[in-house]
């Protein structure tokens, strides 16, 4: 068995899938605690926890035994634990849920978000957008080799074989299903007479209280260029420059935006029914469209820009939910296999047998999220999805995304590498960053795009600090941070505590470690319980290390698997 080598998108991932490739077993405990939005929570997460590994390959800085990492095998997650779990830098691949132990690891890796509401299209994304728009319009072909995107570079992060055999799970699917949630009650009041205080399970509640507000899309976009400067003009020399004592030529570019202005105001004027407008008011109109015309462009200005009708090609993305009940997703499985394969073999140097079926569908195809609907949700739903980018009736990217509660996170990417001139990295990134403004419209909260791991100590993998404005998630006390404060620190060291508050601490840390729930002979049960009735050596060393990564409140409401 392998490791996948990881892309920006992703971390490495186990080989072969043991499990069929088919509907989801049943929800292991549909009574839970509520999920987003107040709506019930598809189930309970059962996970199991693998602990730490030590001492393997880092594909970043090439050192053989650096790395450090914990993680857990997820068999069903709801999308708000997991969310709560990135939030305090986890992380997942397939199934598989991980978090480097950041002061120990040779290469921390630090949760980064960019705040899509106030995105900032930097130059070089201008020119993908405007690439990609010239090539489905006029079908044009860049003849220069660009330099390498930074979302299209891969660092390879070969895992030992022994970790990854470690990371399976061989548990039965009889064993993780609890029994009814009226004998867990029973269970979890056994020990009320130790003085411990207990919340009924079904009691506990989201806490969003320490989630950042997200502004209006409309504030203004700092670091965008003067254009209210006056310049002084020289007269001209004889026979050279423009005569300034004739009106200056004008571009036809101008001349339209000004026809443009002037249209507009009309239409305005129309509007209103019978009204006279005063000679003010039509000064305040045309000053209004004049703002919004000079006003830089946004993604959506690039992505949703008419196309000629005689234009050279069509793109057309679609969400598709990751499950094969859906008719989109089973019909187009085998076109999107094999375009993984593709990938994997001209990127990576896969052999065949490396990205078969089974891969794609255990690296990209099972997630442990759980579809959930909520009345002030998006539309889609939250879960896991594939974005399908289609040319001309083929696919020839595809973008691997949660859509949680405050974000949608990326998980991989995958492209036609013929279609590498389009830097379809860098075009699936704007994409899902307007996509995320787009779901924020239908559901307030969502308004973060979550791209991964930041890793400053790999020059490779800076670029995702380019994608402004972006936080770091301070390893230390889970609060986040503006990278541009965070990059001074990283230049002096790898690892940082960038909270400069000395008496800040982790508020979601564990304080008590026997509210921790545990599903052990398919009764759910607080550790207190499980701790009097187990028989063997304690656990408790495991159990604390798994609580104190994971926080309070995830302990409290994920199930952790005991056998």
């Amino acid at each position: 068995m392998r490791w996948f080598k990881s892309s920006e998108r992703g971390e490495p991932c186990p080989g072969p899938d043991p499990h069929r490739r088919g509907r989801r077993p049943p929800s292991p405990l549909r009574a839970g605690p509520r999920g987003p939005a107040g709506t019930m929570a598809a189930a309970a997460a059962v996970v199991e926890y693998k602990g730490w590994k030590e001492g393997y390959r880092c594909g970043y800085c090439g050192s053989e035994r650096g790395k450090v990492s914990a993680g857990m095998w997820a068999h069903s997650m709801t999308v708000q634990d997991y969310q709560d779990l990135i939030d305090r830098g986890w992380r997942r691949s397939g199934k598989y849920v991980y978090k480097p132990i950041m002061n120990q690891t040779c290469c921390p890796q630090y949760t980064i978000r960019c705040q899509a509401l106030h995105f900032q299209t930097s130059k070089s994304h201008k020119k993908v957008l405007k690439k990609m728009l010239k090539f489905i319009s006029k079908g044009d072909v860049s003849k220069v080799v660009s330099e390498e995107e930074p979302m299209d570079s891969h660092i390879e992060d070969v895992v030992s074989c022994d970790f990854a055999y470690k990371s399976e799970s061989h548990v039965s699917q009889s064993e993780l299903t609890p029994l009814s949630e009226d004998h867990a009650e029973r269970v979890e009041n056994e020990d009320k007479d130790t003085g411990e205080t207990k919340e009924e399970v079904n009691q506990q509640t989201v806490e969003s209280g320490s989630l950042q507000i997200c502004a209006d899309r409309d504030t203004p976009v700092s670091g965008e260029p003067s254009h209210s400067a006056k310049t002084v003009h020289a007269p001209p020399k004889p026979g050279k420059g423009a005569d300034l004592s004739k009106p200056p030529c004008r571009k036809a570019k101008d001349i339209r935006k000004e026809r443009k202005l002037q249209k507009l105001l009309q239409n305005q004027m129309r509007t209103l029914e019978g009204s006279q407008l005063q000679a003010g008011d039509q000064v305040c109109l045309l000053e209004n469209s004049k703002s919004k015309a000079n006003q830089p462009k946004t993604i959506e200005d690039f992505i949703f820009d008419a196309l000629p009708d005689d234009a050279r090609h069509k793109l057309e993305v679609r969400l598709v939910p990751v499950s094969f009940e859906d008719p989109q997703f089973k019909s187009s499985f085998s076109q999107s296999a094999t375009l993984f394969a593709k990938y994997q073999m001209a990127i990576h140097k896969d052999t065949p047998s490396d990205c078969g079926e089974n891969e794609f569908t255990r690296f990209l195809c099972d997630s442990p999220l759980e579809a959930e609907n909520a009345p002030n949700g998006p539309e889609c739903g939250y879960g896991s999805f594939h974005q399908q980018y289609w040319l001309d009736g083929k696919i020839i990217a595809v973008g691997v995304i949660d859509i949680l509660p405050y974000c949608v996170s990326s998980v991989y990417l995958y492209y036609d590498p013929d279609y590498s001139f389009l830097s379809l990295g860098v075009y699936s990134a704007l994409r899902e960053i307007a996509f995320t403004r787009q779901l924020h419209e239908k559901a307030p909260d969502l308004c973060f795009y979550y791209m991964g791991f930041y890793i400053h100590s790999c020059p490779k993998m800076r670029y995702k600090g380019q994608y402004r404005p972006s936080d770091l998630l301070c390893p230390e006390t889970y609060v986040w941070t503006p990278i541009e404060q965070c990059l001074p620190l990283l230049e002096h060291s790898k690892y940082c505590r960038f909270n400069q508050d000395v008496k800040a601490v982790d508020e979601g840390r564990i304080k008590e470690l026997g509210r921790v729930r545990v599903l052990h002979k398919r009764t759910v049960m607080p550790y207190s319980v499980y701790k009097k009735r187990r028989k063997g050596p304690s656990d408790e060393a495991s159990v604390q290390q798994y609580a104190s990564l994971v926080g309070q409140t995830c302990s409290e409401r994920m199930l952790l698997f005991r056998s």
